[in-house]
């Protein structure tokens, strides 16, 4: 593979161990990788669009996930070889960034390596390409600026972004009741949004689920859902004006901490250490008593003597509540994380105007729920659903319509979808490559024919003839010198998307184009792949 030899002929070795690795250079190492590239977007190919098919996957230890989510599926794939990670980096880093358009950044990605690789065959230099498809990148992302449309929006007027929400919610498991979602998920994002800053922190919103109901009964809580139910069966299970005390301290006599070993050996010193301890702990809870508080939430367990002593004391409490969900209810009440007993003041319990216990279904399972807080910048989606998977595929959904929410809060530019700004920017990248001279002409023109891929994939899986309704739309695009005209993946008689109001975020398009053709250029550069050999 690597053999040198000096002056004399003998040969010496450059590479250790070199017939234990293999070596691909050249055309073959991108034909290669360009074949991994291309079949990861395959696989992504049939989940783009409204009517796209889900995928289901198997883990190792037997959990079964149904999803149609790009990243989620990429994620749980457990891809080996080092393109196709780089393919599941690429739909994670748009859904960390934009948060919807996982599956369409892959298929455009798998696209232009396709139109790469007939390039590459007659002859054309990679750099060459890369350097036109980073052309072509750019007047799409200008053209996609020059069609996009801004829209108004405020606190009363929030149907541009439910519209906008129900386009992204259309392609999942979930879209029967899209519409009722889709405002579920504005309204919780204008909750916690700060739109003078224009900025929406996604932490204080709260996604629960639990199993049983339908997925109609999905509700928005003004406040924080716990998956609690009071310590003790006798307490209130409605408590009005609740002043919350919020401890991270054990609500238990302190354990000595010492070496040393205290023997009883008769009754009267085990009732006076019995005595001593629930003295103490009568005046823990006296103390919260002093305090004004009227429910303790406690992060770790107390033992039935202290509960006991609690329901005597007309003091309800909560035990066993994770950091996460303390920290939650703590900005959502107003109320201060107390470390120690000692530092319990009036001015750090919480205050919301009812925390009440509500039992589902047969089982007795039971939630707390604190709502109308003080601070009511928290809140909670409660999402039900017939079992387990559907409701984890429907936090995903919502997952992606809150990040659609929090987006055109951030940039209120749309573009418009079915394929649309596709099918324009691959009419204008197409009418700019006659501009440039020289070699990258070319590949400034398969950088067009590759933006068709989504809104062929997309008439693909809604059953039409993929290369005839292309073709109908693009001509009359061009015709009308209307760029809102898409695939009709829902059958509605018009092409005209503002008519059907398929809505997708113009950051979010333009994210695609961008990642897409990074991660292709840099698929392109690599010449040579020195891999360890299998055994």
């Amino acid at each position: 593979m690597a053999l040198a030899f000096d002056e004399f002929g003998r040969p010496f070795i450059i590479l250790r161990e070199q017939e234990q690795k293999s070596r691909l250079r050249g055309l073959d190492a991108q034909k290669a990788n360009i074949a991994a590239g291309k079949a990861v977007a395959k696989i992504l190919r049939t989940s783009l669009g409204p009517k796209g098919m889900d995928k289901m996957l198997q883990s190792p230890d037997g959990e079964v996930t149904v999803t149609n989510d790009g990243a989620t599926i990429l994620e749980q794939m457990d891809v080996d070889n080092q393109i196709a990670k780089l393919m599941v980096e690429l739909s994670q880093s748009q859904d960390y960034e934009i948060g919807d358009g996982t599956t369409g950044v892959v298929v455009l990605a798998g696209s232009l390596l396709e139109q790469a690789e007939r390039l590459l065959e007659r002859g054309i230099h990679p750099i060459r390409v890369a350097e036109g498809y980073e052309m072509a990148s750019r007047i799409a992302f200008d053209h996609l600026q020059h069609i996009s449309k801004k829209f108004e929006f405020g606190l009363e007027n929030i149907e541009p972004l439910v519209q906008t929400c129900m386009t992204t919610l259309s392609s999942k498991i979930v879209n029967r009741c899209k519409r009722s979602l889709a405002e579920i998920a504005v309204r919780a994002v204008l909750a916690v949004a700060d739109l003078e800053r224009k900025d929406v922190n996604l932490d204080l919103i709260k996604v629960e689920g639990k199993v049983g109901g339908k997925l109609e009964d999905t509700e928005l809580v003004y406040g924080i859902l716990i998956d609690k139910d009071m310590s003790h069966p006798q307490m209130p299970k409605r408590i009005e004006n609740a002043k919350i005390a919020i401890l991270t301290c054990p609500f238990e006599p302190p354990k000595p901490k010492t070496k040393h070993k205290v023997d009883i050996d008769t009754v009267e010193k085990f009732q006076t250490l019995r005595v001593q301890e629930q003295e103490y702990f009568d005046q823990m809870v006296q103390k919260c008593k002093d305090a004004g508080a009227t429910l303790v939430i406690c992060q770790w367990g107390f033992d039935d003597e202290a509960n006991h002593l609690l329901m005597h004391r007309n003091l309800p409490a909560v035990r066993w509540v994770g950091g996460v969900e303390l920290e939650l209810i703590a900005i959502a009440t107003g109320g201060r994380i107390v470390p120690r007993f000692q530092e319990l003041t009036p001015d750090k319990l919480g205050k919301a105007g009812l925390v009440r216990e509500k039992s589902f279904g047969t089982t007795k399972d039971r939630m707390l729920y604190i709502e109308h807080c003080a601070n009511s910048r928290a809140v909670t989606i409660f999402i039900r659903g017939g079992n387990k998977m559907m409701i984890e595929e429907t936090k995903r959904s919502i997952h992606d319509a809150l990040c659609v929410a929090r987006n055109l809060i951030r940039n209120n530019s749309i573009v418009y979808g079915g394929g649309s700004a596709e099918i324009s920017c691959s009419v204008a990248v197409e009418a700019a490559a006659d501009k440039h001279p020289g070699v990258e002409q070319y590949a400034i023109r398969a950088f067009a024919d590759a933006l068709d891929a989504v809104p062929m994939a997309l008439a693909e899986n809604s059953g039409l003839q993929p290369i005839e309704t292309l073709n109908a739309v693009k001509s009359q695009q061009i015709k009308e010198k209307n760029p809102h005209c898409g695939i009709d993946c829902n059958d509605v008689g018009t092409t005209d998307m503002r008519e059907q109001n398929v809505f997708e975020t113009l950051i979010g398009k333009q994210q695609q184009i961008l990642l897409a053709t990074q991660v292709v250029k840099m698929i392109l550069k690599i010449d040579d792949v020195i891999s360890p050999s299998e055994y």
